[in-house]
């Protein structure tokens, strides 16, 4: 009877040992990318990393997936990515892939934002300026210009269409936000000759940034709008002046027909004679 149960005991933990044997080797198998496809090492956020954020050590940490599984150009190696600064932001867990980060010796926060041949610009905003502080980081604008140009007329013109805004006050945060955020400074990327305009602008007239729908990119067409063309006033009417009458000139009379001579009729014999004389002439 003894030997019975130890027998019993024996092969149940025969068969439970088979059991955990068998559930190890599948996860092993699974995770060195089973049926012989080969694991990559890659480097994935080790929590969420800011817009701006200077990568460190403890940003990163690195995970074991099957090749198939990483995506085309993720680091797998901490030196290419330390020290780098963050373009765009980043959730625990998500790849760090070289869109997401600025270029080497590019440095961290707003300089590592600047593409090559690109400038940021600031200008000084207030709640009116900035559309109700709605205008953040990652959104688009127009730039409105008023003052006057030459004479004492006032006019408003679009200077610059479709312009990124990178950064509100010191805040360089793109994430999506229904919350407005009002600051005294809005800082813009332009090009170099936009930042002329923009700088010229600032110091020339009065600026208002007018918010667009990133999906509406659509550029020129639009004319300036003068003082005239809101308050007309009242336009004279241009009144007919009659046609003077010209009094014809009198014509001259036409000369009298020179009167017609009378004549005298002598008869002499078998002859007559017929002569003319002048009116002249007469008695």
């Amino acid at each position: 009877m003894n030997r019975s149960r130890l027998l019993m005991i024996g092969g149940f933990a025969l068969a439970v040992g088979l059991l955990v044997s068998f559930t190890v080797y599948n996860k092993l198998r699974l995770s060195s990318g089973g049926g012989g496809e080969r694991v990559a090492q890659v480097l994935v956020a080790a929590d969420t990393i800011e817009v701006g954020t200077k990568v460190e050590q403890h940003d990163i940490r690195a995970v074991n997936l099957p090749q198939s599984a990483v995506p085309p150009g993720a680091y797998t190696n901490a030196s290419q990515v330390l020290g780098r600064g963050a373009i765009l932001p980043m959730s625990k867990g998500e790849f760090l892939l070289p869109g997401k980060l600025a270029a080497l010796n590019a440095g961290a926060g707003l300089p590592s934002l600047i593409p090559p041949g690109m400038r940021a610009v600031s200008v000084r905003v207030n709640d009116v300026v900035s559309v109700a502080g709605f205008v953040q980081p990652g959104t688009r604008v127009d730039v409105l210009a008023t003052g006057n140009q030459g004479g004492n007329e006032r006019q408003t013109m679009t200077v610059l269409e479709n312009v990124a805004v990178i950064a509100v006050g010191k805040s360089l945060d793109r994430n999506a936000s229904t919350e407005a955020q009002s600051a005294p400074v809005i800082t813009l990327l332009v090009s170099p000759d936009d930042a002329q305009k923009l700088a010229l602008v600032s110091q020339e007239g009065r600026i208002q940034l007018s918010l667009r729908n990133p999906l509406d990119t659509k550029r020129g067409g639009i004319g300036a709008t003068r003082t005239s063309a809101l308050y007309p006033g009242e336009t004279k009417v241009a009144t007919e002046e009659k046609p003077k009458m010209r009094r014809a000139a009198a014509k001259p009379a036409p000369a009298a027909a020179p009167p017609a001579p009378y004549a005298v009729e002598m008869i002499r014999g078998n002859k007559r004679e017929a002569n003319k004389f002048p009116e002249e002439s007469k008695f």
